[in-house]
C-alpha cells in the first residue's frame, strides 16, 4: 500500500495486536465507566457542600483516586490500541520499511525506558506497602478520611509498568517478524 496520506481515524478504530493488547482494551472500556462515578460523586458532594452545607470527607480524594488511576491504564490502552503519540510528519512521510525500524527503535526505546520505570516504581510502592521493618501496612493519605489511596496508586503505576513492559516486549517480537516480510510495495 503507497498512500503515505493521513486519514482521520475511524470511530472505535482500536488496532490491537495480540491477546493482551485486546485484554488491555477490553479492561479499559470495561473500567472507564468510572468516569461517570466520578462525575456522579462530584455532583453529590457540590449538592451536600453548597445545599445543605454538609461537605463530605471522602468525595475529593475518592474523585481524585479514581481519576488518577484511570489516566494511569489510559497509558496501556493508548499503546495497545495504538493511539500513542507520534511525530507523525516523520512517520507518514516515510517507506513501509523504513516505518518498521522506527517501530523497531521506539519499542526498544520503550521497552528500556519502561523497564527503568516499572524498577523504580517497585521500590516507591514497597515503601507505600511496607514499614521499614517489613511489616505490612498501607500509606494513607493523613486527610480525615486517611484512605490508603496513596499506596493504591502507587503499587497501581507499578503493575501498569510491568504490563506495559510486557507490552514492550510483545510488541518488539511482533517488529523483529516482520523484518523478515518485505512488503514495502
Amino acid at each position: 500500500m503507497t498512500d503515505k496520506t493521513p486519514h482521520a481515524p475511524a470511530e472505535n478504530d482500536e488496532k490491537p495486536r495480540n491477546g493482551l493488547d485486546r485484554l488491555i482494551i477490553k479492561f479499559s472500556n470495561l473500567v472507564s465507566w468510572l468516569f461517570i462515578f466520578t462525575v456522579l460523586i462530584s455532583f453529590y458532594e457540590v449538592v451536600m457542600r453548597y445545599a445543605f452545607d454538609a461537605p463530605t470527607t471522602w468525595v475529593h480524594e475518592t474523585a481524585s483516586f479514581i481519576g488518577g488511576s484511570l489516566f494511569i491504564i489510559g497509558g496501556i490502552y493508548a499503546f495497545a490500541a495504538d493511539k500513542h503519540v507520534r511525530v507523525v510528519l516523520i512517520y507518514d512521510s516515510v517507506s513501509n520499511q523504513t516505518r518498521k525500524y522506527l517501530n523497531l527503535v521506539h519499542h526498544t526505546v520503550g521497552l528500556a525506558f519502561a523497564g527503568m520505570l516499572a524498577y523504580a516504581a517497585y521500590f516507591t510502592a514497597e515503601e507505600a506497602w511496607f514499614a521499614p521493618w517489613g511489616e505490612f501496612r498501607l500509606e494513607t493519605s493523613g486527610s480525615v478520611l486517611n484512605a490508603p489511596y496513596p499506596a493504591l496508586l502507587k503499587g497501581l503505576i507499578f503493575v501498569v509498568l510491568c504490563v506495559l513492559v510486557v507490552q514492550f516486549v510483545l510488541h518488539l517480537i511482533q517488529e523483529l517478524m516482520g523484518l523478515r516480510k518485505n512488503d514495502d510495495v
